[in-house]
């Protein structure tokens, strides 16, 4: 039966949790609970693994967290040992889906252990927090969050729907993940001895990010690594995507990156609102994973609707993409600073490292004729961007599909063992 591991804080969510683990064993499933609560669990009996069990996986002590009367410091502590106990049971083959209920304090927990498990195992929570602003508990990884629409306390007429669909959906993708994960077992064992042929799950991965104003470039990329036996994962350059691609880099799954989106760094750098943080343009260099990056869409910053852009940016070049989403030129001086911030992030890689200039321009708003075309804008990023020596400038407009296939083509070469050129 497929494994469904229920983590959440038994002293205050005893009850559901109860109503949790028969309602999975009715659908057919399998049930661990671990009880990552502070205090004694209000149902006796329910938990596979104690509190004191997780405390200790933290490297702590459950009667010293009891004492402390430090509420944060012991959220903290049971987060870590969850995620201890998580990667254990995930380790032996235990784990087909996660499911956790909680208000902030539960979400917190049950969103720090299921942040190391892998993309692809489902990870389900219900909380009273997944309506406002969820990133604290997504991050960049592939979290289901559900709203529970009334407080979780107890279990009612609304609860009872609410954790019954919660229910249903993990028994269905914890089956869907055991019969995935048999699938590849039998696949592998039904491989003849010396059948060199490579799987799909198999080709070495390859991160990407686009936007929208970069897509012709990065599918010119993408179709010439797939010629060349990559499976290439894209991220959209929104904030999340590029955290997401910065994870995945410091995960040691990618056996390379193809960064030709880097427009979060103007985001960060100006105040829109698609930043990816400060770290955005590290990850690969920090670990070593071979990178080639363009100053894709540097030429513009992100904000919501029209009348959504702060009143500081009165007067400037704004470009109304969709109702939802209006776009802002960057100016000389800001793409200066950006080309001279993408140098040194890229000076201080520790792998293979080569940045590809488009002379024509860096987005398709930066065409000739288009609405952010500037040669002296880009001129002065470019400028900066020499400081970085391994660059390779090329007449060519961003968007043009040989820029795109010479970018793939260098990752290739790093990547097989040459170095920048």
């Amino acid at each position: 039966m497929p494994t469904v591991v229920l983590i959440g804080t038994l002293d205050t969510k005893g009850e559901e949790y109860a109503w949790l683990r028969n309602r999975l064993v009715e659908l057919g499933g399998d049930v661990l609970v671990v009880d990552a609560g502070v205090k004694e669990p209000g149902v006796p009996l329910l938990a596979d693994v104690s509190n004191t069990r997780v405390a200790e996986a933290a490297g702590g002590d459950l009667r010293a967290l009891q004492e402390g009367g430090d509420r944060g410091a012991a959220v903290t502590a049971m987060g870590e040992g969850a995620a201890a106990i998580l990667a254990g049971l995930y380790a032996e083959g235990r784990v087909d889906a996660v499911l956790a209920v909680g208000g902030s304090g539960g979400s917190s927990i049950a969103a720090r252990a299921v942040r190391d498990l892998p993309i692809g195992l489902p990870k389900l929570i219900v909380s009273t927090m997944a309506s406002g602003d969820v990133s604290p508990y997504v991050g960049a990884r592939d979290v289901t969050l559900m709203y529970s629409v009334v407080d979780i306390a107890g279990v009612n007429r609304v609860s009872r729907a609410i954790l019954g669909n919660a229910a249903a959906a993990a028994a269905g993708m914890a089956k869907a993940h055991q019969l995935a994960r048999a699938a590849r077992t039998a696949q592998s064992d039904e491989r003849p001895l010396g059948d060199e042929r490579v799987r799909s799950d198999e080709r070495p991965l390859i991160g990407a990010s686009m936007f929208g104003v970069t897509t012709p470039a990065v599918d010119a990329a993408r179709e010439r690594l797939d010629e060349l036996g990559y499976e290439v994962l894209v991220f959209h350059a929104t904030g999340s995507g590029g955290r997401a691609l910065e994870g995945l880099a410091a995960s040691g799954l990618l056996a390379g990156v193809l960064d030709l989106t880097t427009t979060e760094l103007a985001d960060d750098l100006v105040g829109g609102v698609l930043s990816a943080g400060p770290d955005r343009l590290t990850a690969a260099g920090a670990h070593g994973v071979p990178q080639v990056v363009a100053p894709g869409a540097l030429d513009m910053v992100n904000f919501g609707p029209r009348d959504t852009v702060p009143e500081r940016f009165a007067g400037r070049l704004l470009y109304v993409h969709n109702p939802t989403v209006t776009l802002m030129r960057t100016t000389p001086e800001e793409m200066a600073e950006l080309g001279a911030r993408v140098a040194a992030k890229l000076g201080a890689a520790g792998g293979p490292t080569e940045l590809f200039v488009p002379l024509g321009g860096v987005s398709a708003l930066d065409a000739p004729g288009m609405d952010f075309h500037d040669p002296k804008a880009d001129a002065a990023c470019f400028e900066a961007l020499a400081a970085f020596p391994a660059t390779e400038r090329l007449d060519l407009h961003i968007n043009d599909p040989e820029f795109g296939r010479r970018m793939a083509d260098r990752l290739h070469h790093l990547i097989s063992g040459g170095d920048a050129a």
